[in-house]
């Protein structure tokens, strides 16, 4: 026999039978296959469960591992962890991960949801890292992923091309292209009734709008603009604010006729939770003119005044700050008591006998603040940057007229 001819062909059993198994499915029970993972780990990823989605999007490269959307979805895993690092040796690290995820996203993508996938993956991971040029980028993204013609029906989770839109709204706001962020709200809104973006881009667009009104007709800072995104106005925001968006250093320094009382005119002391702020400068020129709501607090646990830069802003809090900058701005003391005595409130949950009382009417019978169309005030809800921003600009206004 001819053992060398023989041996081949006794191997050949061994080496089909090994291929066949290559291209067995390693996920074969009902819940464990790519599409139920891509679901959940979307959908974990949407919570900020990054450690969870990345277990769904790991999974599914272990049933497929030639799967785009796993590596779209691992891309913006990476993003989001790099996004929350303070370290910058893993931040660079996951930055890293979360580019290379995106360049086999790409690579693997033959289909058109999968090609959709990766375009949306590549915005949101974009305007999450925000390297250089990373609008520009997140642009080209959308174009591309506008010129593609996905299946609905195959693409559970977006469920529909305006999901790109959305996100690129997303994008722009974090740009503070506040305008086009708007525009691209108001598409998705367009585009179907009631998708599952619809609530979403709603939201969007009555932020962007409310930033773009608060914008119209005055030129806003870098500062501004960063602060006019925010969900939460803190007391540091607030006084950049004042000082660089309403200039009122400038303006109570030009009421003192004599220069060198303006010069010798500085805070009591320099609070030692301020040290840190990026708005030190500014919080001290605030204590400097003594803003009635923005003086430091006496901190129990410290046993020290403190300004609580970081604290959240409330909007009764914040009508009892933009009363004391009229008063101060237009020297008419008569507004500290305008509404003393009055019997009714028009707001149910700002009592007529409530310290804040005065100054909510004073800010809402000018149009520089707003109530609810449920009648109530919200004088304990925080204030958001484009309230603030509003505020700011409509008590501008209000001071030309004096």
């Amino acid at each position: 026999m001819n053992y060398r001819l023989a041996l081949p062909i006794m191997a050949l059993p061994v080496m089909l039978l090994a291929a066949c198994a290559s291209h067995v499915a390693k996920c074969t029970s009902p819940e464990d296959n790519p599409q139920h993972h891509y679901l959940v780990g979307m959908e974990a990823l949407e919570k900020k469960n990054l450690d969870q989605a990345q277990e769904k999007f790991d999974r599914m490269l272990y049933c497929e591992e030639d799967n785009s959307k796993a590596f779209s979805g691992l891309a913006m895993v990476a993003a989001g962890k790099s996004r929350s690092q303070a370290d910058s040796g893993y931040k660079g690290v996951d930055t890293g991960r979360a580019f290379d995820n995106l360049k086999k996203a790409d690579k693997y993508a033959s289909k058109q949801e999968e090609k959709f996938d990766f375009a949306t993956a590549t915005i949101r991971v974009e305007s999450t890292i925000k390297s250089s040029d990373w609008l520009d980028r997140a642009t080209d993204a959308y174009k591309t992923g506008s010129g593609l013609t996905p299946d609905d029906r195959l693409m559970p989770y977006y469920q529909g091309k305006e999901a790109l839109t959305y996100f690129m709204g997303v994008a722009y706001l974090e740009g503070l292209e506040f305008a086009k962020a708007r525009d691209s709200f108001s598409a998705v809104l367009n585009s179907k009734r009631e998708g599952k973006w619809h609530e979403k881009a709603d939201k969007g667009w009555n932020k962007t709008d409310k930033i773009v009104r608060a914008m119209a007709g005055v030129t806003v800072g870098d500062v501004g603009k960063k602060i006019a995104i925010k969900e939460s106005v803190t007391r540091g925001d607030l006084a950049a604010l004042l000082i660089d968006e309403m200039k009122i250093e400038k303006v109570l320094a030009g009421r003192i006729p004599v220069e060198s009382q303006v010069d010798a005119m500085k805070a009591e002391f320099t609070p030692a939770d301020i040290m840190n702020s990026p708005f030190k400068q500014e919080i001290m020129t605030i204590l400097k003119w003594k803003v009635r709501g923005l003086e430091p607090k006496y901190d129990e646990t410290t046993m020290a005044n403190l300004f609580k830069p970081s604290e959240s802003v409330k909007r009764g809090e914040m009508a009892f700050i933009l009363e004391d900058v009229l008063i101060k701005l237009t020297g008419d003391e008569k507004i500290a008591t305008a509404y003393f005595g009055q019997d009714r409130s028009p707001f149910p949950d700002v009592r007529a006998t409530s310290p804040l009382f005065n100054a909510v009417m004073n800010m809402t019978t000018r149009g520089i603040m707003e109530g609810e169309l449920s009648g109530e005030f919200r004088v304990n809800a925080p204030v958001d940057g484009p309230e603030a921003l509003l505020a700011i600009r409509m008590l501008r206004q209000k001071l030309n007229t004096y």
